[in-house]
């Protein structure tokens, strides 16, 4: 076990971090019951998420005790094959609605787009001398567009289905979640990575997100809410968290 000594605890301006060697984890504390750890992919990033009343030693006790789990995790995350740095240049591998497709530059003088050619090309059209960020900014507002298409429709199937209706609702990056609501507001967020994954993944964010509307934990009551509505919807969450692993104290 680590010395309790080599503890540090850090305050950042938007982040409080425990560190232990050279472990450091991002704590967030939630209006919640249990403490929630994850460690992410690709980085191995981890993060726990505390109940309020939870102070920094308990958690701190908490995090010494998983010290063995989060290296299994992270030495296992850094075995994977790395995903390679996206250069969108033709015949790079590239997702969309979780089809793998062959990007294909085609360069022309007229406004950039996008287009899906069959089930095998997304034919990117840029202006001569594109370099790689305009590239990659022609495809990120191509799957925000498509994304911002197929969501009014889902949110009006289901609203009527959950019996909830939203104020708003946008389409941003978000590192950690793939969506989020604000009950207050009635507005709900979903992640543009959700745009390469297969459309019932989208559909499940959604309808997960609304029924946080209903009932804002993940507790019982959540989960026989979406038993009701989406059967099948574990299967679209263990299929969206593959590359997250997660430990719940």
């Amino acid at each position: 076990m680590p010395d309790l000594k080599q503890w540090k605890i850090k305050v950042k301006k938007d982040q409080h971090q425990i560190e232990v060697g050279n472990i450091v984890v991002d704590v967030v504390r939630k209006d919640i019951k249990n403490l929630h750890l994850r460690v992410y992919h690709p980085t191995g990033r981890v993060r726990i998420a505390a109940p309020l009343r939870i102070n920094d030693e308990t958690i701190r006790s908490f995090i010494v005790s998983k010290i063995g789990w989060i290296k299994k995790h992270q030495s296992k995350i850094d075995g994977q094959e790395r995903q390679p740095v996206r250069q969108f240049v033709s015949g790079e591998s590239h997702h969309y609605q979780g089809q793998s497709y062959l990007i294909n530059v085609i360069y022309h003088d007229a406004g950039p787009k996008v287009e899906i050619r069959g089930r095998t090309y997304i034919d990117l059209y840029v202006k001569p001398g594109s370099n790689q960020l305009q590239r990659k900014k022609v495809i990120t507002e191509w799957y925000r567009s498509q994304l911002k298409k197929q969501i009014p429709g889902l949110i009006e199937k289901w609203e009527h289905i959950v019996g909830v209706e939203i104020n708003d609702w946008c389409v941003k990056k978000m590192k950690t979640r793939w969506g989020t609501c604000n009950r207050k507001a009635k507005r709900i967020w979903i992640n543009l990575e959700l745009a390469k994954k297969p459309l019932h993944c989208l559909e499940f964010i959604i309808v997960h997100e609304l029924t946080h509307l209903i009932e804002r934990h993940h507790n019982d009551r959540f989960k026989g809410l979406m038993d009701g509505f989406m059967p099948q919807w574990r299967l679209y969450k263990e299929e969206l968290n593959r590359v997250i692993v997660q430990h719940n104290g």
